[in-house]
């Protein structure tokens, strides 16, 4: 029989090394814009110091690194975590949901979502719920549903989307850059399963030349629209993306509100209940 030995959990130093480089800066850069001793620093990556818990929590915040992992840095320099994780059904998170339910339904007659660091599905007003999950397959609806699986697999609002190419194009940067700037294996991995599906074989990889759109189309543009078919009709929309910008509790940090807004006036009227885009 052949033992298998798990590899030794990383220092705090090497972590630290890693989240900087992740950020491309250098140990002197870094040090500068923290105010430490890029000596000590370092030493903190190399394991010849041990960093306090404070310098931990400072050079985190220095390198964005989100509460999640700082509770890992911590860790592995042999503190306890500072960052709780409340479950968003807790009694103590009653002001966030209510917060989240107000913002989602002060935007009807426009879709609004919210969703958690794996994209998947919190809450949504009355308007993304019909427009954004018509026809999809029953299965991909299953608690908690995924936003990205529900967009893009071929049995979800794919088959609706009329730019899928460029749209899909989209969220996949989307979510290349939030495995970048978090490291998360299981993001990763969901990257992965979304580029596995028949329907986005012909999307470029990350770091691949081409794409979509032009670049002297995209200079004529604001945004990149989702153009959709709804029931008849045609609609095109963009979206912005709001977060918590105070928040101390993981599973607040990790919320995303996502708006969508009419790119035209024809989807605006079909919205708002006037008359359908051609």
């Amino acid at each position: 029989m052949t033992t298998v030995t798990a590899p030794p959990p990383a220092s705090v130093g090497v972590l630290l090394r890693d989240w900087r480089q992740r950020r491309r800066l250098s140990q002197l850069d870094l040090a500068m814009e923290a105010e430490v001793s890029a000596r000590h620093l370092s030493f903190v990556e190399t394991g010849r110091a041990k960093p306090s818990r404070e310098l931990v929590l400072h050079l985190a915040g220095h390198l964005e690194v989100p509460l999640r992992e700082r509770n890992t840095l911590l860790l592995a320099a042999g503190y306890a975590p500072v960052y709780q994780q409340t479950q968003l059904d807790d009694a103590a998170m009653g002001p966030v949901r209510a917060a989240l339910d107000r913002i989602v339904g002060a935007h009807q007659p426009f879709p609004a979502v919210v969703v958690d660091r794996r994209w998947d599905l919190v809450t949504a007003n009355a308007a993304a719920l019909e427009i954004l999950t018509d026809g999809v397959a029953p299965a991909l609806l299953a608690p908690p549903p995924n936003a990205l699986r529900v967009s893009l697999h071929p049995d979800g609002l794919a088959g609706r989307i009329e730019n899928l190419e460029e749209w899909a194009q989209h969220l996949l940067e989307r979510l290349d850059r939030q495995v970048a700037t978090s490291g998360a294996r299981d993001l990763r991995d969901l990257a992965r399963e979304l580029r596995s599906y028949p329907n986005m074989a012909s999307l470029a990889r990350p770091g691949a030349e081409g794409g979509v759109v032009q670049t002297g189309e995209l200079a004529e543009r604001l945004f990149v629209p989702l153009v959709l078919r709804h029931r008849g009709r045609r609609l095109r929309l963009f979206s912005t993306v709001a977060t918590f910008g105070t928040a101390l509790d993981i599973t607040i940090a990790e919320l995303a509100i996502e708006s969508f807004f009419p790119a035209d006036a024809e989807t605006a009227a079909a919205l708002e209940g006037g008359r359908a885009p051609g």
